[in-house]
């Protein structure tokens, strides 16, 4: 293997891990959070978005804007603010680990207090 390569799957074992302890967090089991698709559910539950949202997300660009958003969720039912998703959004190996290790509390589902 060439260091690209051990460098791509060290990144993908850092956020798999850091979903795992953001699942345990909130109440779920961990595992969840590694299983394509369905951790995906399983974060709109966690945001407090129905599961149907998952529909939107596969639709191309439109997707995009849905899984931003998903994530400013995550981000503020842990009590981060909007600056924090946009680590989310553009380095999830190093926000997603701070989310998941760090001091962070699940406070609840942050979709809920929009309605």
């Amino acid at each position: 293997m060439n260091s690209e390569t051990l460098l791509t799957l060290g990144i993908i074992i850092v956020v798999f891990v850091s979903l795992w302890k953001i699942f345990e967090k909130a109440g779920e089991k961990g595992w969840k959070g590694i299983i394509p698709f369905y951790n995906t559910i399983i974060l709109l539950k966690i945001v407090g978005k129905p599961w149907w949202w998952l529909l939107f997300m596969l639709i191309p660009l439109v997707g995009l804007i849905w899984q931003v958003w998903m994530t400013n969720l995550l981000s503020k039912s842990f009590g981060k603010s909007t600056g924090f998703t946009v680590g989310l959004v553009f380095l999830p190996f190093i926000f997603f680990p701070i989310l998941g290790f760090g001091k962070a509390v699940y406070e609840a589902p942050t979709a809920d207090e929009e309605n």
